[in-house]
């Protein structure tokens, strides 16, 4: 019995170090951190399982910002689920989406008070996605659904 025992954990594990996913419990000061600190393009990207334009954008995040590593554009996807689903929920649908790119939950449940640290403009609706080049000072805020096209000139603007 310890036998099957060890033998699923084992498993189990191995499953989850392939899929190389795990998420990181941040605060909203924690984001605007790596914003105001990086020293590469960054793209911050807000957004929940359960919102179905966040789902239909994320794909083109995951196809679109690896064409841009040869200007180390940095990719940050921050989840705004609900706390019942962190962390399970949010790598249940990392893995079922194929999302490789780095996930973060953000561990707040005011939005009147993080979003408008974000941007003034924003009124909590998602996805959303900020994009920051401190190099060139470049700070681009979007408060909708960036289609394939647009999300491509966006980063090509904050690569300039």
């Amino acid at each position: 019995m310890k036998k099957i025992v060890a033998l699923a954990l084992v498993v189990l594990l191995i499953g989850n170090l392939s899929f190389g996913q795990s998420i990181k419990k941040v605060k909203i000061t924690d984001v605007l951190n790596i914003a105001d600190t990086s020293t590469v393009p960054v793209v911050i990207n807000f957004f929940a399982t359960w919102c179905r334009p966040c789902v239909q954008e994320l794909p083109w995040f995951e196809k679109i910002v690896p064409d841009y590593k040869n200007k180390n554009v940095k990719l940050i996807l921050v989840s705004l689920d609900y706390a019942d689903d962190y962390p399970k929920g949010i790598l249940a649908f990392a893995k079922k989406h194929n999302i490789t790119s780095q996930i973060v939950w953000l561990d707040e449940a005011d939005p009147n008070y993080f979003c408008p640290k974000i941007d003034k403009r924003w009124e909590g609706t998602i996805p959303v996605s900020l994009m920051i080049n401190n190099a060139t000072h470049l700070r681009a805020f979007y408060d909708y659904q960036l289609p394939e096209g647009q999300l491509k000139m966006a980063l090509d603007k904050l690569v300039e």
